[in-house]
């Protein structure tokens, strides 16, 4: 079964910057959209970022909290999906999950914890 597994996660202070990555142990065929969610202690999980890779043209969506802060970018060959995270607010703490949809079904990494405090 095919796993996808998370990095770069961490403590920062607000202002700060954080890489994460999510890589798929094996390729995966047919992929249609990666993605990053975040589920805040009781709050439901929310999307974060989005970016398709049907074609070699990709697009790309932001929740509005964070338009301009966060990047979402990927590497087809390596079925690999990153968010880089700028000026990291309190609000941004929560547990980051990718996501990779494919034709087939959807996959999902562990988790990976962000905190951002003074």
């Amino acid at each position: 079964q095919v796993q996808l597994v998370e990095s770069g996660g961490g403590l920062v202070q607000p202002g700060g910057s954080l890489r994460l990555s999510c890589a798929a142990s094996r390729s995966i065929p047919s992929i249609r959209a990666m993605g990053w969610y975040r589920q805040a202690p009781g709050k439901q999980r929310e999307l974060v970022a989005t970016i398709t890779t049907i074609t070699t043209d990709s697009n790309t969506n932001y929740a509005e909290s964070v338009k301009g802060r966060f990047t979402i970018s990927r590497d087809n060959a390596k079925t690999t999906v990153y968010l880089q995270m700028n000026n990291l607010k309190p609000e941004d703490t929560a547990v980051y999950y990718c996501n990779i949809h494919s034709f087939f079904a959807h996959y999902w990494g562990q988790g990976t914890q962000v905190t951002v405090s003074s």
